[in-house]
C-alpha cells in the first residue's frame, strides 16, 4: 500500500511510453523521408531525424513533461525532488521564450536544447521515482475514466490523418479510411501560403495537441491521490489547460485540413498555438478554469475515486 499522498507511476509511465512511440516515429520519418514532403526542415539521415526529435521535445513534450515531473516528485516526497521539478519545469518553459520555437524553421538550433534537457530531467526524475519508490498501485477505476477513454478514442480517430503522417504515410493511400480524409491531394493553402498536400508528412501541430490532450486525459487520475490540497489544485489546473489547449489546438488543424482544404466551409480558426490576447484564446482560459472546477468537484464527491491509499 502506498503512503498517503504518493501516487502511483502507472498513468505516468503511460504517458511517457506515448510520447516516447510518438518520438521514435518522428526521428524515423524524418531520416527516411526527404525534406520536399516535410514541412519547413532540410536534410534526410539520422541527424536530420535526431534534430527534429530536439524540436519535438521542446514542443509538445515539454509541456506534458511538466506535470510528469512534478507526479515523479510527489511520488519521491523529498524536497529535493519537487527542486529538480521546479528546474525541470523552467527548462521545459523556455519553449515560450521569443523564437525558441519556429514554425518556418524547424531545424533544431541550441537554443532548443534547454527545453529538451528538462524534459530528460523529467523523465530521469520519473526513473529514480520508479526505482527508489516503486510503481505503486493506480487509482482505482472510476465512472469518468470510461468517458476518458472514449474521448480519447474518438481524439485518434480524429487524428487519423496525422497518425499515418507521423509514420510517414498519407493516409489517402490507404483502404477505407483514405476516401473518409484528405492527405496527399496538392490543395491551395490559406493565408497564401504555396500549394500543399492537405496533410504534409512527418509532425502535425493537431497530433500535438492530440497527444497533450489524451496526457491530460491520463494525468487526470492522479491528482486526487495527492495529500496537499494546493498541490492537487495546481495539477488539476495544469492539467485542465494542457487539455483544453490540445483539444483547440487539434480543432484548428483538423479544421482547417479536413474543411478548408477540400473547400467545405471558408471560414478559418487563426492559429492558436501560442498564447494572446485574443477572444479564442479568453474561450481557451474560462473553458481549463471550468473543467478544473467540474472535476475538482467530481473528485471530491464520487467515492470511486477514492481508495488505494
Amino acid at each position: 500500500m502506498d503512503p498517503q499522498g504518493r501516487p502511483g507511476l502507472v498513468e505516468a509511465l503511460f504517458v511517457w511510453a506515448l510520447w516516447g512511440f510518438v518520438a521514435l516515429a518522428v526521428f524515423i520519418t524524418y531520416w527516411r523521408i526527404p525534406p520536399g514532403e516535410l514541412y519547413n526542415t532540410s536534410g534526410t539521415g539520422p541527424l536530420a531525424g535526431a534534430s527534429r526529435v530536439v524540436v519535438y521535445l521542446g514542443y509538445p513534450v515539454a509541456i506534458a513533461a511538466v506535470p510528469l515531473a512534478f507526479v515523479a516528485a510527489a511520488r519521491l516526497g523529498t524536497r529535493f525532488a519537487y527542486a529538480v521539478a521546479a528546474v525541470a519545469t523552467v527548462l521545459c518553459f523556455t519553449i515560450g521564450l521569443p523564437g525558441v520555437i519556429d514554425q518556418g524553421d524547424l531545424d533544431a538550433r541550441p537554443v532548443n536544447a534547454l527545453a529538451a534537457v528538462g524534459v530528460g530531467i523529467a523523465l530521469a526524475l520519473g526513473g529514480a521515482a520508479l526505482v527508489l519508490r516503486g510503481l505503486g498501485t493506480a487509482a482505482p477505476w472510476s465512472t469518468g475514466d470510461w468517458l476518458r477513454v472514449l474521448a480519447a478514442v474518438a481524439l485518434l480517430l480524429a487524428g487519423l490523418p496525422w497518425i499515418f503522417a507521423e509514420l510517414g504515410f498519407y493516409i489517402s493511400d490507404a483502404p477505407l479510411v483514405g476516401s473518409i480524409f484528405m492527405g496527399k491531394e496538392i490543395v491551395p493553402s490559406p493565408g497564401g501560403e504555396p500549394s500543399l498536400r492537405a496533410v504534409h508528412l512527418g509532425s502535425h501541430h493537431g497530433m500535438d495537441g492530440t497527444m497533450l490532450a489524451i496526457s491530460a486525459l491520463a494525468l487526470f487520475r492522479v491528482p486526487r491521490r495527492l495529500s496537499s490540497r494546493a498541490g492537487r489544485i495546481a495539477l488539476y489546473a495544469y492539467l485542465s489547460l494542457m487539455l483544453v489547449y490540445g483539444l483547440a489546438n487539434a480543432l484548428q488543424d483538423f479544421w482547417t485540413e479536413q474543411l478548408v482544404k477540400r473547400g467545405s466551409v471558408s471560414a478559418t480558426i487563426p492559429s492558436l498555438i501560442r498564447p494572446s490576447a485574443s477572444w479564442a484564446w479568453a474561450a481557451i482560459l474560462i473553458a481549463a478554469l471550468a473543467i478544473c472546477l467540474a472535476v475538482s468537484r467530481v473528485a471530491r464527491v464520487d467515492p470511486g475515486q477514492r481508495g488505494g491509499g
